[in-house]
């Protein structure tokens, strides 16, 4: 097993870039959104705790009929119940399957398979229900929730240790059942007679003690985890007991079979080593935080992996649902170092689009664009280089570099103020660009243009 090396996160760390991180509105008016997924085109989809689904377009209207609404299989008594996880199968756009992790009437863990309807693609068959797998819950709360399918095409989901506090029945270090646990399962054969297979490379593959969906364990509540889109890292955000929170981060290099020790440990402080392996066989969280400053449970978030703030490249973002701050995370001379900045939301749920810009939720029913305010901006001491012309523009934007040198490997992106990259036409001449924005609707707009000899230029752009 390998040993992650153990850093404290604090919040005295004063990062370049985390002072201008700002949070837009992107849609309001949704009942607890405590999952945000896309399905690979412009649309997210919201899973809503008592059991909807909710579409919200690219422009954060939300659609007035459900994708889905199950609600009445649900049980969402608590904050822990609910309609809890969500994942687009990666062919969705021809099979039409998507997957749900939720808590059934009779308080256990489901999850399930439905199909998109074949008259409307906005809309899912109510009736296409194929359960998977149930999972008993010895107690309410702590049942993770959290799905996603990794770069290899297989599906992960995370369970809690069960309940209660202080997994009294030792779930998560118990490979005989499935609480506390990363699980992972192949469902791209599923069937009412073969509802899943176990991949072969699993750990414990062919165990008659072990369960052979287990791809990692030792975990108290690990309510949101993510890959990382250009590494295929896995990174979980475990939420704690009474006094730290934990990020832990399995590479893609890394095998299956990792323990992260709970309840031998919480972070990298003993808890109950009673009946524990020794530490040097565990994996320590790369990050961890105290119960300080109003902080009691961490929402998992996903590295920025976007092109719309390049100031955010490479930081794990995540989130304290108590003391509503969004925090940092980001590798500095091989160590992961982060800060935290105060907004207001009980924030419990990230979300990426399908160009990797990133959203966040809140209790409150509210949908928020992360955005780096920096990269809406532009370094004023450059402005005599070039010209951007007319600003408000109507129908054509001119770009007009002052020295009429020859532009070299001209790149042009247009970005909404959500981060959304925009599908323009670009004239390019010897030391002019032209800008066709005719088709785009009022508002303010990000322009980006990457070239060879004169570097990235970004600058707002109103569109009247």
């Amino acid at each position: 097993m390998k040993k992650i090396i153990i850093l404290l996160l604090t919040c005295s760390i004063e990062l370049s870039f985390s002072q201008n991180l700002d949070l837009q509105l992107f849609a309001t008016g949704l009942n607890r959104p405590v999952n945000i997924k896309h399905a690979g085109d412009d649309k997210l989809y919201v899973a809503e705790q008592d059991g909807i689904i909710k579409i919200i377009n690219a422009d954060g209207s939300i659609e007035t009929q459900p994708f889905l609404n199950i609600d009445p299989i649900v049980r969402s008594i608590g904050n822990e119940q609910g309609l809890l996880g969500l994942a687009f199968h990666p062919n969705y756009i021809n099979n039409g399957f998507f997957f749900v992790n939720y808590i059934n009437n009779s308080g256990n863990t489901v999850i399930s398979r439905f199909t998109r309807s074949t008259g409307n693609p906005l809309v899912a068959d109510v009736n296409s229900e194929l359960i998977l797998l149930t999972i008993t819950q010895p107690f309410s709360n702590h049942n993770g929730g959290e799905m996603h399918f990794g770069p290899d095409g297989y599906l992960y989901i995370s369970t809690g240790d069960g309940g209660s506090g202080g997994d009294p029945q030792n779930n998560s270090q118990n490979l005989g059942n499935l609480l506390g646990k990363i699980l992972r399962i192949d469902v791209n054969n599923s069937s009412a007679t073969n509802l899943y297979d176990i991949p072969s490379d699993n750990p414990f593959f062919g165990s008659i003690t072990a369960q052979n969906e287990i791809w990692s364990y030792g975990l108290r509540n690990p309510w949101k985890f993510s890959f990382d889109r250009s590494t295929g890292d896995l990174w979980i955000g475990d939420v704690g007991q009474n006094n730290r929170e934990e990020i832990n981060l399995t590479l893609a290099s890394d095998p299956g079979g990792l323990n992260y020790g709970w309840r031998c440990y919480e972070g990298n402080l003993p808890f109950n080593t009673t009946g524990c392996p020794n530490s040097s066989s565990l994996t320590f969280p790369v990050g961890e935080y105290t119960h300080s400053s109003g902080r009691c449970s961490i929402t998992g978030g996903y590295r920025y992996r976007g092109t719309a703030h390049p100031g955010l490249q490479g930081t794990y973002l995540y989130a304290d649902a108590c003391s509503q701050e969004i925090g940092f995370l980001q590798l500095e001379n091989n160590n992961w170092n982060s800060t935290f900045i105060s907004f207001s939301g009980n924030f419990v749920a990230f979300g990426e689009d399908q160009n990797g810009e990133l959203y966040v939720s809140t209790l409150q029913g509210d949908i928020y664009s992360i955005i780096d305010t920096d990269s809406l901006g532009i370094n004023d001491n450059r402005e005599d280089e070039f010209l951007i012309y007319p600003n408000p523009v109507d129908n054509t934007l001119f770009i007009e570099f002052s020295d009429h040198t020859t532009i070299r490997n001209i790149d042009i992106n247009l970005f909404d103020i959500h981060g959304k990259r925009l599908n323009v036409q670009s004239k390019n001449e010897v030391h002019k660009l032209q800008l066709d924005v005719s088709n785009l609707t009022n508002g303010m707009y990000i322009l980006v243009i990457q070239s060879e000899n004169y570097g990235r230029i970004t600058k707002k752009i109103a569109i009247k």
